[in-house]
């Protein structure tokens, strides 16, 4: 009788896991993707045109990145469980501290002066992205394993719920350092301590490494001229070289500034005629602003203030704590890259490289990105929340 009830409500199970896609994600996030690939085809075309001499060159290539991802993501959606995220994260894991590692050794700049890409000749991966969903996955099987050791008064709470997975990330922060990749030490480092202090690790701790990093951030601007020279623009943008350290962020700023209340219109920027260095990436948004103006810039982050909402929302309601984890994590780590995108753009914090998610033109990050939806979605499967 027990036996038939227990393979009873694996059927169950089985059939639930194929039904119930968190449906409000859904529609966000392919709200953000559409949205995305007009933008891409707008910013990119004169550039496209002057570079490659095919106004499409970009946007062909985006599409092709999207549907490619949505066809692996809808797999996964469709059969993978929380638990083989959970084992899964295990081994994206150490395959991008060894992808990481090759760059080191092998890796290509693609022209940015920095290696950060491994060249395959038909596409090309930046291993830091795979990086940061490796430790996301990984972290949070890790603190839900042993978060009885992290939030109780047993002995070795300091051990497993601060020097463990301040190793695990701190093995990441390292490779990445190496590349000399400033925005994605940043990421990397606030997604691992968010998901640390999620996990249960005490608020003491935290405020600590969090203490540490600021030292280590002063470090690496003492130390490194590239980091100091832009920390001076950004301080001093009103007497840096126009035509030099300052050029992308003042030519944003006036795309950001001409755009007005409504925009010049879709298609009609000017800053996207040289002026916003590659205005498909990392400035998309300066470009929004000048063609849609602030209401438009508003739809956009309205539309991440809804994804994170019901990412948070599915979080709250996943069948386990390694799961809530990592839908917390993914979350958090779209949120923060907006978040420091914009800043960027706006002046607020030093120029450096951080993509849009989900607008900025790039393989590797976009996929991946797409594909972080399909883990959450997957997860909202077996969430208890009721899907609207």
């Amino acid at each position: 009788m027990d036996q038939t009830k227990s393979l009873d409500l694996k059927k169950e199970k089985r059939k639930t896991a194929f039904s119930g896609v968190d449906i409000p994600m859904t529609l966000i996030a392919a709200a953000l993707v559409a949205f995305g690939c007009l933008m891409i085809y707008s910013a990119s075309s004169v550039y496209a045109e002057q570079y490659h001499h095919d106004r499409g060159y970009f946007i062909v290539r985006h599409l092709i990145f999207v549907l490619l991802a949505i066809g692996v993501t809808a797999l996964a959606v469709k059969f993978a469980t929380p638990v083989f995220w959970q084992k899964f994260g295990v081994f994206l894991y150490g395959a991008s501290a060894v992808m990481l590692l090759l760059v080191l050794v092998i890796g290509s700049d693609l022209g940015s002066g920095a290696k950060r890409w491994l060249d395959f000749g038909f596409f090309t991966v930046q291993p830091s992205e795979i990086a940061k969903l490796g430790l996301i996955l990984t972290l949070a099987k890790y603190m839900a394993d042993h978060r009885d050791r992290i939030v109780g008064k047993k002995k070795g709470t300091f051990r497993f719920g601060v020097l463990y997975p301040a190793l695990l990330i701190g093995f990441i922060l390292v490779l990445v350092a190496l590349e000399k990749h400033i925005s994605g030490l940043m990421i990397i480092g606030t997604i691992g301590i968010s998901v640390m202090f999620l996990g249960g690790t005490k608020l003491r701790w935290i405020l600590s490494i969090l203490g540490v990093i600021a030292l280590a951030g002063v470090l690496l601007i003492v130390l490194f001229p590239y980091a100091q020279a832009r920390v001076d623009t950004w301080i001093h943008i009103e007497q840096a070289d126009p035509l030099g350290s300052a050029w992308q962020t003042l030519q944003g700023l006036m795309a950001i500034g001409s755009g007005g209340l409504f925009g010049r219109g879709y298609g009609m920027s000017r800053q996207k005629f040289g002026y916003v260095s590659q205005p498909q990436n990392d400035f998309i948004f300066t470009i929004v602003c000048e063609e849609l103006g602030f209401f438009g810039a508003l739809a956009v982050i309205a539309l991440f203030a809804f994804f994170v909402w019901r990412g948070f929302t599915i979080a709250r309601n996943a069948p386990d704590t390694a799961s809530s984890l990592i839908v917390y994590g993914l979350t958090f780590k779209v949120a923060l890259q907006v978040i420091m995108n914009i800043a960027v753009v706006t002046n607020s914090m030093p120029n450096t490289g951080i993509s849009l998610p989900f607008f900025s033109y790039g393989g590797t990050s976009l996929m991946l990105q797409i594909f972080e939806v399909g883990i959450i979605l997957s997860i909202s499967r077996f969430s208890s929340n009721r899907k609207i």
